[in-house]
C-alpha cells in the first residue's frame, strides 16, 4: 500500500467519524455531555481530514490542487467555531454556530461530491449541483438556528454573549 493510499484510507475513516459526530452534535441537547463530547471528536476528526487532504493534494498537486484550498477553507470554519466556544468572547455562541455548522456543510458537500454520480442519480439532480446544494440548504438553516437562540437581531445579540447570559 502506498503512502497516498494509506492517507486516503485514514482520510475516509476520519471523514466518516466527522460526519457521524457532526450529526450527533447537531441533534444532541446543547449542554455538557453528548454535545460537547461529539463536538470534540468532530473537531479532532476534522483536523485529521484537513491534514490528510492537504498532504494528498500536495502529493498529487496537478490532480488535487483544488482539495488543498477546500481543506483550508472548510477547516477554517471548524476552527473558528471551535475557538469561539473555547474563548467565549462576546457573541461567542453566534460565532460557534456559524463556524461549526459552516464546517458541517463542508463535510456534507464532500460526501455528496465524492459519491456524486450515485447521489445525483438517486435524487435526480445534475451532479454539479451537489457542490452547491448543501450551502443553499444549510445557510438558511444556520440563520434560523441563530435566530432561534435569540442571536440574530441586534437587540437580542447581547443576551447570550456568555454561557450565563451576562455581558462580559
Amino acid at each position: 500500500m502506498t503512502l497516498f493510499s494509506m492517507l486516503l484510507v485514514f482520510h475516509i475513516i476520519a471523514g466518516a467519524i466527522c460526519l457521524i459526530c457532526g450529526t450527533i452534535s447537531v441533534f444532541a441537547r446543547k449542554k455538557k455531555g453528548v454535545h460537547t463530547l461529539a463536538g470534540e471528536v468532530y473537531h479532532g476528526s476534522y483536523v485529521a481530514v484537513a491534514v490528510t487532504a492537504l498532504a494528498m493534494s500536495v502529493m498529487k498537486w496537478s490532480e488535487l490542487a483544488f482539495l488543498f484550498f477546500i481543506a483550508l477553507f472548510s477547516y477554517a470554519f471548524a476552527l473558528y467555531g471551535y475557538l469561539a466556544r473555547k474563548r467565549q468572547k462576546q457573541h461567542w455562541l453566534k460565532h460557534h454556530i456559524n463556524g461549526m455548522l459552516g464546517s458541517y456543510i463542508g463535510v456534507i458537500t464532500a460526501v455528496l461530491v465524492v459519491n456524486g454520480e450515485a447521489v445525483s442519480k438517486w435524487i435526480g439532480i445534475p451532479s454539479w449541483l451537489l457542490w452547491f446544494l448543501p450551502t443553499i440548504i444549510g445557510s438558511p438553516l444556520i440563520r434560523m438556528t441563530i435566530a432561534r437562540h435569540g442571536l440574530g437581531a441586534s437587540k437580542r445579540e447581547n443576551r447570550q454573549s456568555t454561557p450565563n447570559g451576562r455581558k462580559p
